[in-house]
């Protein structure tokens, strides 16, 4: 049976930590700037880490 395949397009946007949690990018960072305070786009500029209520999906779309 062949290996199976990670999905390309969540291996692009998740980074997979060594403690196992997930990192994300926040959405709303990449146009219309003009309007948005400098406070809100430097903190739009910072990665999170994926939700729990998440986490399960993420990692199965990650290691699958």
């Amino acid at each position: 049976m062949p290996k199976m395949k990670s999905k390309s397009g969540a291996r692009k946007r998740f980074k997979l930590m060594g403690s196992g949690r997930i990192k994300r990018k926040k959405a709303y960072r990449r146009h219309l700037l003009e309007h948005k305070t400098p406070k809100q786009i430097r903190r739009l500029g910072k990665g999170v880490m994926v939700d729990k209520s998440n986490l399960a999906q993420v990692k199965r779309m990650l290691l699958a």
